[in-house]
């Protein structure tokens, strides 16, 4: 009886350090923000790649391949709060706060896809993470260059969710994209009384206007 009980335990140890091994190595398996950020990177390259020219006259077809792409590294619900912030969001029905996400996603697709049409091979680089990293939040630079050879930073806001590291912000050449449409969100309520409905029925053009506005300046 006393052997029968030592193999048991045995046994349960064995399957336990199997169950430990099997954990460590899918911990270590699970990618870093910098590898998401390459990853994401390169399929989306290679996807315009192939399809830039259906894209050019097919924009549905391109927001929904940045949808598919893009979609899934994207913390929507963490940065469209953020760009309604604290002051509006808390007084946002859920019905009001999903249809904001779902604009917001949209002209964020748009607004980086614009972006993305006028990409000519330049250079996109990926820098490596610099020093110890935060486990729940870190930034992943990388520096694109054009054709004259001028090189522009960006840096990408990365949060940790449920073991998925998530894009949070976003910044360009200097220039922060969620405080920029927070600023826009901000101005949107003003300018129509304070009015939720109507600033996130019409939140898709007024990205889209002030993306013009900012390519004629």
């Amino acid at each position: 009886m006393a052997n029968k009980g030592m193999k048991m335990i045995k046994m349960l140890r064995n399957s336990l350090l199997v169950c430990l091994a099997v954990f460590s190595v899918s911990v270590l398996a699970a990618p870093t923000a910098t590898e998401v950020v390459q990853q994401t990177t390169d399929t989306l390259l290679a996807d315009l790649k192939a399809n830039k020219e259906l894209y050019r006259t097919d924009p549905a077809a391109f927001y929904a391949a940045l949808d598919r792409i893009l979609g899934p590294v994207v913390d929507v619900d963490g940065i469209s709060r953020g760009v309604m912030t604290v002051r509006y969001s808390r007084q946002a029905s859920p019905e009001q706060m999903q249809r904001f996400q779902d604009n917001f996603k949209r002209s964020l697709m748009q607004f980086y896809g614009n972006a993305l049409l006028e990409y000519d091979n330049q250079d996109i680089r990926v820098l490596p993470a610099a020093g110890q990293q935060d486990p729940q939040r870190t930034a992943v630079n990388m520096e694109i260059k054009d054709s004259n050879g001028v090189v522009y930073p960006l840096s990408y806001t990365m949060v940790s969710q449920n073991g998925t590291w998530k894009m949070r912000n976003v910044i360009i050449n200097g220039i922060n994209i969620g405080k920029l449409f927070r600023d826009q969100f901000a101005q949107a309520m003003q300018s129509n009384g304070n009015k939720l409905d109507v600033v996130i029925e019409n939140w898709v053009d007024t990205v889209a206007k002030a993306r013009q506005g900012a390519g004629q300046s």
